[in-house]
Parts: structure tokens; sequence; C-alpha cells
């Protein structure tokens, strides 16, 4: 039997440990016939024994056959075809019925008055059961009966038992192979099932399902888990895609804003002024690209969980005072008022390059979607476990229907389109992933045309 499919390793342990069982089990019931067989014998041996003992002591000196035979009658249910008696008178090595050797060992236990049993060969085609017990008269030890009786019975009935194990056991086998066959094949006709429709699934298809039995067992179990993995399949696959549509989408513009300003300056000679500012205005379209490339592998690093972290000690109060004095100009220019507000000390263990990115990114969103005259604040506190840094802006805010989905690549929402600023959605994605990777979370609050309020939980160094 080939042991390539699961059904067939299922059959042959199913077999194999009802073969062993079988066997144990059949071992031990042909120990316990031939133990309780034996105890039976010798019991009925010692009643035989005993009446014959009771009739000497009563003054019986010989005894017919027929009143032999009568005794085993009663004891065994039947007359033995070997049965054996004699008896030993103490003052003669004579003896009366028969010829059974007796040995020193049981004559030396029947002078003290101890029956002995024992197994003789050589009286008769089979071993012979024979019990010595000791005729007491008045106290002391009067002469010695030998009763027995072959083993004749006894051993064919065990011969029988073994025959009768013998025809059982490989129909039996063979039964219970054959029913652990087709239980095994039907328990297992789910799995084909399940088989052939993930043959079937590719990844044009993750929407199919693995359908179940409806028994509520490990199949079935085993079926949702699969239909749960092809939704979280489908839904990579999906992401993936529009991915990749998304940055095709986004690095097809500044190309094609490239190409043509390049293609303009080679047309015709110009001044130097003129091809200074198509330079200008290529160099800026390259600083798109570098950075939308930047951001991408970032988020691609992050994904994968290479995101490099050069861990040290960073004081979050001093990191926003750079911040903002890096950004002031951009504020200035947009009219918005940018100013820090209940600013605690707090130091975590984190990467202040990306840290700095992080702010960077929520600052410079607040700044481009809040109108002149608003204004953005900052805002750093801590609890016991926590550094809380929260960027509020007086902006555009954001639906609450797009703020589960604010923080994916690529995702600008209907309003940030309409205001024609620059950026292609990937600052708030990066953000999350900065702050998961330093062990944080970041929580969005925000209300259309009130402001948003953006909170970063970061652990604090221990």
């Amino acid at each position: 039997m080939p042991f390539t499919t699961i059904r067939a390793r299922l059959t042959f342990w199913y077999t194999s440990l009802l073969t062993l069982s079988f066997l144990v089990l059949g071992g031990t019931g042909y120990g316990l016939l031939s133990y309780t067989l034996s105890q039976e014998s010798d019991a009925a041996l010692r009643g035989v024994a005993q009446t014959l003992a009771e009739r000497v002591g009563g003054g019986a000196e010989t005894f017919i056959p027929a009143e032999i035979d009568e005794v085993f009658r009663r004891f065994f249910g039947f007359s033995p075809l070997e049965h054996y008696f004699q008896r030993f008178l103490p003052e003669s090595s004579s003896s009366r019925g028969g010829k059974l050797p007796l040995s020193e060992q049981a004559l030396k236990n029947a002078s003290r008055g101890i029956p002995t049993f024992e197994t003789l060969e050589g009286l008769g085609p089979y071993p012979a059961r024979v019990l010595t017990w000791p005729v007491v008269k008045a106290g002391r030890v009067s002469g010695v009966l030998q009763v027995g009786m072959s083993r004749e019975n006894l051993d064919k009935t065990l011969r029988r038992f073994l025959w009768i194990m013998a025809g059982i056991f490989p129909v039996a086998l063979i039964l219970a192979g054959g029913g652990g066959w087709v239980l095994a094949r039907k328990a297992l006709r789910p799995v084909d099932r399940m088989t052939e429709t993930a043959r079937r699934i590719s990844a044009e298809h993750l929407d199919r399902q693995v359908r179940e039995s409806g028994a509520g067992d490990e199949l079935d179990r085993l079926a949702r888990t699969l239909n749960e993995m092809l939704g979280r399949l489908n839904v990579a696959f999906q992401e993936a895609r529009q991915f990749s549509a998304d940055a095709s989408h986004e690095l097809q513009t500044p190309l094609t804003v490239l190409k043509g300003e390049i293609e303009v300056g080679l047309r015709s000679p110009r001044r130097p002024e003129e091809y200074q500012a198509i330079l200008r205005s290529a160099l800026e379209e390259t600083d798109r690209i570098a950075r939308l490339v930047e951001g991408l592998l970032l988020l691609s690093r992050s994904d994968a969980g290479v995101l490099r972290m050069d861990r040290r000690p960073v004081d979050l109060k001093n990191l926003i005072e750079g911040v903002i004095h890096q950004v002031k100009p951009l504020a200035e220019s947009h009219s918005v008022k940018l100013q820090t507000r209940s600013v605690e000390l707090a130091q975590i263990q984190g990467d202040p390059d990306h840290l700095r990115r992080l702010l960077l990114n929520l600052v410079d969103n607040g700044i481009k979607y809040t109108q002149p005259g608003g204004s953005v604040e900052i805002f750093l506190r801590r609890d016991e476990k926590f550094a809380i840094l929260q960027v509020s802006d007086t902006g555009i805010g954001i639906p609450e229907e797009d703020q589960e989905t604010v923080f994916r690549r690529f995702y600008r929402t209907a309003a940030a389109r309409a205001r024609g600023e620059s950026g292609v959605g990937l600052g708030l994605a990066i953000a999350r992933s900065i702050v998961e990777a330093h062990g944080g979370r970041i929580e969005v609050r925000s209300a259309v045309g009130k402001g948003s309020h953006f909170t970063i939980f970061l652990p604090l160094s221990t």
C-alpha cells in the first residue's frame, strides 16, 4: 500500500493499532483462560482428594473404580478419560489403586500434613496434574492419597481457543482495514474538495471561498481559516495592485513634465536665463521624484520589518524646537501661526532622523491644509508609560468616513485634491510606519471645517 496519502497512512496506523490491541487482548485472554482452567482443575482435584481422604478416615480400606469415577464426576462434572488414584500406607511403600510416582518432596510435605500439586510427564500422551494429599486420622498422618487427571481436556480447550482466535484475527483485520479505509476516505472527502477549490484559485480569483461541510468539526475550522487567509490575500493583492497603479501614476506625472521641459530646451538655442529656468523646473521635478522614491523605499522596508533604526536617547522637546525652526519660513509663507503649548520634558529611545521626519510630515500637512490666518499647535505631555505628542491645526479637516483610510498610501481626501496642494499621499502612511517602528501608535480626531488633531503615543525610556 503506498503511503503517499493521508488516507493510506491513517488506514495503516489504524490497522496496526488494532493488530497490536488484538494481540495484547488475545494474549491476555489466553493467559486468563489458562490460569482460570488450571485453578478450577486444581480446586476440583482438591475436592476429590478431600472426599476420598474422609472416606479413608471413616474406615474405608478400598475403593472400587465406580466410586472413584463418581467422585471425579461430582467435582469435574464429568469423568476424565485419564484419571489416577493411588494410596500409600505409612508402614509400607506398597500402594493400592495404581502406580503414580511419589516424589521425595511430596512425601516430605505429606508427612507434615501439607498437600502438594505436581505436573508429571510420561504417564500418557498428555501431562498429568497430580495432587498428593495427607490422610489425617486421630490427629496424625495415617497415609497418603494421590489423585490426578490428564491435562488433555485443558490443553484441547486452550488449543481450540487459539484456533478460534487465529480464524477471527485475519477476518477482523480485513474488515477493520477496509472499514478504516472507507471511513478515512469519507472523513477526508472535504479535504479533496478543498484541494480542488484551492487548485482553481489564482491571484485573479482570490474572492472564491472554500466550501464548509456544515459539521462544525476540525475540517470546517480549517475551511474557515483558509477562507480568512484568502480574504487577507485578496486584500493584500488589491492593495498591491492599487499601490502599483498609484505609484506609476505619481511617477508618470513628474517624469512627463521633466521629459517635456528637456525636449523644449533642446528644440532651439535659448538664452542662458531660459536654460536656467528649465533646469530649475527640471530640478524641482527631480526632487519630487526623489522624495517619492525615498518614501516608497521607507514604506517597503517598514513592511519587510527591516527599517533601519539608529536608536538612542531622544529629547522630544529639543526635537520639537528644531522642527519649528525648520518649518517656520513655510508657515510664514502661508500666513499660518506656528506655536507650541504645554511642552513637557520627555525622553524616549528612538531614531532622531525618523522622528524628525514624522513630526515634519504632520506639521507640513497642518500648514498646507490650513487657511491663511489659521494656526498649527504642537503639544507634548507625558503619563506613566508614554510620551504623548499632538499636532493640531485649524485647517479644512478630514471627513469622518475618511479618517480610517487617511493613513493608506497615496490616499488623499477629495478636499485635499481640490486644493491642488503638492503631495502624493505618502506623508501619513510614512508617519504611521515610523510610529509603529518605535512601538507606539497614532490616532486622528478631526471635523470638517474645524481642523484635525493627530496624537502620537511613544513609549518612554525605561
